[in-house]
C-alpha cells in the first residue's frame, strides 16, 4: 500500500473512545497501514521506517506509552500522553506498552512494525537465515560428534520461549520459504506415477486381450453359457464359456515410494509445528512465536489437503537413494529440506538473540553473521582449513546444539596453505579484539582496543604467530560488514556533505564513517595490510592501493544476499590476488616489513641523537640518514700525493691481507664520503664525495700511466671522487681521531669506515 501521513489505532477495547494517533514529521518519515501484506509476512499491521521520527498522541491524558527499548518513546514533559517515536536502527516488530495512571502493569501491548530502509530486506532476511541454517547443518554432517545422536525433538522437557523461538526460526527458514512452497506445487502439478495392473470382472464378449490366466479361466470358469455350434471355439472342444472372466488392465498410480516420502515429510513438518504452536500458546498465547507457528501450520495443512495425498499410503521404507528424489524438480528440494530438518530441529543459537529475539529483525546483524559463513565458504575453497577447527563452531549443550557465533565473541579457524612454492599459516577470526595501548613490538592496536568483524591473518609456515608479530612477518587483512551502505563510492567531499553525513549516521546510513573506520583498522592495528567494507550493493568493487601493490590497501566489495549472484566471485578473486602477492618473496611489502623490523628492533638511545646542521635528505641526498651514511677515512702520504688526488679525483687503497689494506665490508663499499688526513693532523676539513659505485681494481702500470707518485704494490683499489657541494659540509672541520675505529701510532694511516653519526658524536 502507498505511504500515508497519519495512522489512527483504535484502542476502544481498553477504554471507550481511546485512540493512538501517529503522524509523520515530514515527507521522508513514511507510515503504512498494511492490512493484507502484514499477515502474509507475519508483521504488525501499522508500520514505520527505521531511522525516522514520528509524533504520537493519545486521546486520553490518563494513558501514556513506554517501549521495551530505551529512547524509542520520548514523551513530552508537559503532555506525557504525547511525544516522539524514534525507532532508530531497530527493525522488526516493536511493542509499545500502553500504561494507565495508577495501574502498575501495562493494560495493552501495541505492536508496530519497523521496516528497513532497504526495499528487499524481507527477502534478504529469509535468504540469509536459510543459508546460515544450511551451513550449520552441513557442518554437523561433516564433523564427527553430535550427528550420531537421536535428533527427535522433545517438547516434554521444560524449555524456554526464547529457545523454542530460536528453533522455530531455523525451521521456518527452510520450510516456510517460497522455494519450498514452489517445490510442493511442482510435485502436485507433475507428480511421479507408476503403472499398476488392476483386475476386474468383465463380460467375456468385451474382452479384447487374453492373458494366460484369462485362457485358463475361459476353460475352467463357472457360471458358463452355451455357445453356438458354429463358434470357432467348438472346434477346440469348448461348448460353453463363463459369462464373466477376470481381466487385468494397467492404470496410472500416484502411490509411489517417492510420493509416500513427500507425504511423510509434510506430516513430519506439520507434527513439529503443531507441537511448537501448542507449547507457544501455553507459554504466551499472544507471542510472535504463537502467531508465526500457527500460520506455518495452516500452510502445511493446505499442502496435505491436496487430493493427490488422499491416494498415497504411509511409507514402509524411505528410498532416499531414489533417482526421482535426488533429481526430479520439486522432489529434490523437499529431500534437501528433510535432510536438514532433523538437525535444524535441534539447533539453538545464542547469538541469534541479537537478530530475531521477540520478533525483532536485526537485518544488519544477521548480514554480519551471514557474511561470516560466506567468507568461511570462500576460505575453505582457497585454503586448507582443518575440520577439527570447524567442530568448535557447534557444541552440544543441555538445550541442544548451540552455534558458537555471537557478536563480541572470538571464533577462529586455522589452517596451512601450501601453494607448491611457499607455505603459510592462515587464521580467520570473527570479531577478534586487538587490545589497545600495547607497546611495540607486541601485537594489537597502539591506541584503543579495536575489533573488526573479520580478520584474515597470514604468516610464513614454521614459526609461531607471536614470533611473526615481533619480526613483522604477519599480515592482517580486515573486513567489516555494512548492511546499511548502498554505494560506498557516493562520498561527499565538501563541508555541507560532512554535515549531512552526521545526520545520516544517526539514521543508520553510513558513508564517510565506514571508510574512516577502515582507515582506523589499517593504521591503528599493527601489521595490518588492508581493510575493506563488505556491503550489499550493486556497484562494482573498488580497491585503493596504499602504494603500487595490492596490499597495503583499502576498498569495498558488494556482497549481497542472493541465490543467483551474491558478488562473492569478486571478493574471492581479490583474496586469490592477495595469495599470489604473498607467494612473491621479492614484493615491496616484504622489503618494507624488513626495514620496519630493522629500524624498530632496538629502542632509540639518547646518545644516538644527531642535532647537527646537515643537508636536508631530498633529491640526490634522499638517502642521507646519519647512522646509515658511511664515511671512509683515508691517509695521504705527501703533498705530491694530495695534489694527484685533487687533480685525478681518485683515491687508491692497498689490496691483499697486509697492514693498511682495505676490508671490503658493506659499510666500506656503500660509503658516500671520503675524509683525507696526513701525518700530524689532529683534525681535517678535506671531505670528498665518492661518486663511483664501488672500488675498482687498478694495476701498478695503470697508476703509473696516471702519473701516480711512486706506486709500490702490484694492484690497488681505486674510488672516484668529486668535491662536496653541500654548504653544510664545505669548510667543516672533522675530529677523526675521536672515532671508534681510529688507531694510534703507525696504524693511524690505516683506512677505516665510520658512520656520519659517529662523526657528530
Amino acid at each position: 500500500m502507498p505511504a500515508i501521513s497519519t495512522i489512527s489505532i483504535d484502542l476502544s477495547d481498553v477504554e471507550k473512545g481511546l485512540v493512538l494517533e501517529i503522524l509523520n514529521k515530514n515527507k521522508e518519515e513514511l507510515l503504512f497501514d498494511e492490512v493484507q501484506t502484514s499477515e502474509e509476512n507475519n508483521e504488525a499491521r501499522y508500520q514505520l521506517v527505521e531511522g525516522c521520527f514520528y509524533e504520537f498522541d493519545l486521546s486520553n491524558p490518563d494513558f501514556f506509552l513506554k517501549a521495551d527499548k530505551d529512547n524509542i518513546v520520548q514523551p513530552s514533559q508537559k503532555r506525557p500522553y504525547s511525544g516522539i517515536l524514534a525507532p532508530n536502527i531497530y527493525v522488526g516488530t516493536l511493542y509499545l506498552n500502553l500504561l494507565k495512571k495508577g495501574v502498575e502493569n501495562p493494560v495493552k501491548r501495541i505492536p508496530l512494525e519497523v521496516r528497513s530502509r532497504k526495499t528487499g530486506y524481507r527477502d534478504d532476511y529469509r535468504d540469509m537465515l536459510e543459508f546460515i541454517t544450511e551451513k550449520c547443518t552441513d557442518l554437523l554432517l561433516q564433523i564427527n560428534s553430535p550427528v550420531y545422536q537421536n535428533f527427535e525433538p522433545d517438547f516434554d522437557n521444560d524449555i524456554s520461549e526464547e529457545v523454542l523461538y530460536q528453533r522455530f526460526i531455523f525451521l521456518k527458514s527452510i520450510i516456510g520459504t517460497s522455494e519450498f512452497n514452489e517445490a510442493i506445487h511442482r510435485i502436485v502439478s507433475f507428480p511421479n506415477t507408476k503403472w499398476e495392473e488392476e483386475t476386474e470382472l468383465k463380460d467375456v464378449r468385451n474382452t479384447r486381450r487374453f492373458s494366460k490366466s484369462s485362457i485358463t479361466e475361459l476353460i475352467r470358469g463357472k457360471n458358463r453359457v452355451k455357445i453356438p455350434s458354429s463358434h470357432p471355439l467348438v472346434g477346440y472342444g469348448l461348448d460353453s464359456v463363463p459369462a464373466k472372466i477376470l481381466s487385468t488392465r494397467k492404470v496410472d498410480s500416484l502411490d509411489t515410494p517417492e510420493n509416500r516420502f513427500i507425504k511423510y515429510a509434510l506430516e513430519t513438518f506439520l507434527k513439529f509445528c503443531v507441537e511448537i504452536n501448542a507449547k507457544a500458546k501455553k507459554l504466551n498465547g499472544q507471542s510472535q512465536l504463537a502467531k508465526e507457528s500457527e500460520r506455518l501450520v495452516s500452510e502445511l495443512e493446505n499442502h496435505l489437503h491436496h487430493t493427490i495425498f488422499s491416494e498415497i499410503s504411509p511409507p514402509h521404507l524411505l528410498k532416499l537413494n531414489s533417482p526421482v528424489l535426488q533429481r526430479k524438480e520439486g522432489y529434490r528440494e523437499v529431500l534437501r529440506v528433510w535432510l536438514m530438518f532433523d538437525l535444524a530441529a535441534k539447533l539453538i543459537w545464542k547469538g541469534g538473540e541479537d537478530v530475531y529475539e521477540g520478533g525483532k529483525k536485526d537485518i544488519a546483524t544477521l548480514y554480519e553473521y551471514w557474511l561470516f559463513f560466506k567468507l568461511l565458504e570462500i576460505l575453505q575453497n582457497l585454503f586448507q582449513i582443518e575440520p577439527k577447527e570447524l567442530e568448535k563452531l557447534i557444541t552440544q549443550t543441555d538445550e541442544g546444539l548451540n552455534i558458537n557465533l555471537k557478536q563480541g565473541k572470538f571464533t577462529a579457524l586455522k589452517g596451512i596453505f601450501n601453494s607448491g612454492k611457499r607455505q603459510f599459516h592462515v587464521r580467520f577470526n570473527y570479531n577478534r579484539s586487538f587490545t589497545g595501548n600495547r607497546d611495540y613490538p607486541d601485537s594489537g592496536s597502539w591506541t584503543t582496543t579495536l575489533r573488526p568483524d573479520y580478520t584474515l591473518s597470514v604468516w610464513p609456515y614454521g614459526i609461531k604467530e607471536e614470533q611473526a608479530e615481533k619480526e613483522e612477518l604477519i599480515v592482517h587483512i580486515h573486513f567489516d560488514a555494512k548492511y546499511k551502505v548502498e554505494n560506498i563510492l557516493q562520498i561527499k567531499e565538501n563541508e555541507d556533505g560532512l554535515s549531512e553525513e552526521k545526520t545520516e549516521n544517526r539514521k543508520g546510513i553510513y558513508k564517510n564513517a565506514d571508510l574512516l573506520k577502515m582507515h582506523a583498522y589499517k593504521d591503528a592495528i599493527r601489521r595490518s595490510g588492508g581493510a575493506y567494507v563488505l556491503y550489499p550493493g550493486v556497484i562494482s568493487s573498488t580497491e585503493r592501493k596504499g602504494f603500487r601493490e595490492i596490499i597495503p590497501g583499502l576498498g569495498a566489495f558488494p556482497v549481497r544476499p542472493s541465490k543467483l549472484d551474491d558478488g562473492t566471485k569478486e571478493l574471492q578473486g581479490f583474496i586469490k590476488k592477495v595469495i599470489d602477492h604473498f607467494i612473491n618473496r621479492a614484493s615491496q611489502r616484504e622489503k618494507i616489513a624488513l626495514k620496519s623490523y630493522e629500524v624498530h628492533r632496538d629502542e632509540p638511545r639518547e646518545e644516538d641523537r644527531v642535532n647537527e646542521f646537515l643537508p636536508e635528505p631530498y633529491g640526490e641526498n634522499r638517502t642521507l640518514i646519519p647512522d646509515q651514511t658511511y664515511v671512509l677515512v683515508g691517509y695521504y702520504k705527501s703533498a705530491e700525493h694530495l695534489a694527484w688526488i685533487e687533480k685525478e679525483r681518485k683515491y687508491n687503497f692497498r689490496t691483499g691481507t697486509g697492514n693498511g689494506s682495505l676490508a671490503l665490508d658493506f659499510k666500506t663499499v656503500s660509503a658516500k664520503y671520503l675524509l683525507l688526513h696526513t701525518g700530524g693532523d689532529k683534525d681535517s676539513s678535506k671531505l670528498w664525495k665518492i661518486v663511483s659505485k664501488g672500488p675498482r681494481v687498478y694495476s701498478k702500470s695503470d697508476l703509473e700511466n696516471l702519473k701516480y707518485p711512486n706506486p709500490s704494490h702490484e694492484f690497488y683499489l681505486v674510488i672516484e671522487l668529486e668535491a662536496v657541494n653541500e654548504k653544510e659540509f664545505i669548510g667543516k672541520i672533522w675530529d677523526f681521531k675521536g672515532l671508534p675505529n681510529y688507531k694510534k701510532g703507525n696504524a693511524s694511516a690505516f683506512p677505516f669506515t665510520s658512520s656520519l653519526s659517529d662523526f657528530f658524536k
